[in-house]
């Protein structure tokens, strides 16, 4: 069971109804939780910079962020917190001839996959990475997204 906190930014445009940021959590899962507590927080480009810079030192907007828990000092499960640029993801979606929907989809799994230990630092991680995302996106009724 996945209990999903969504925070939003109330100037953003519409973003995606709270059933499917949690069918899209749910569905990147690599293990099975008994009761998860994942926190998704959409946010504009002031601040997704501002996290950027923080805590990557990189002056510019992202398209997403993850930050994984230290689970020594929590009661019960979570991985971490995502931060979804939504404007970042907008732009995205037109530059690369998808729905939105679909592109939103893809940031949630692909920073659910960080938040479970994936990354792409490396071709070999990368490949793997992106074939999971492929998969589950795919399962989803998705099209491939690369």
């Amino acid at each position: 069971m996945v209990r999903l906190d969504l925070q939003n930014d109330e100037s953003l445009d519409a973003i995606p109804e709270l059933a499917q940021f949690t069918l899209w959590v749910e569905s990147s899962l690599q293990r099975q939780f008994d009761n998860l507590e994942q926190t998704i927080r959409v946010v504009n480009e002031v601040e997704s910079r501002s996290l950027n810079l923080r805590f990557r030192e990189i002056d510019s907007p992202t398209n997403v962020l993850s930050f994984p828990a230290d689970n020594d000092y929590l009661d019960y499960q979570c991985l971490g917190d995502l931060v979804i640029c939504a404007p970042i993801v907008s732009v995205e979606a037109a530059h690369q001839g998808k729905t939105e929907v679909a592109h939103w989809a893809h940031m949630v799994i692909h920073g659910m996959l960080h938040l479970q230990g994936f990354d792409h630092e490396t071709d070999a991680e990368a490949d793997k990475m992106e074939a999971l995302e492929v998969e589950i996106l795919s399962s989803l009724g998705y099209i491939d997204p690369l």
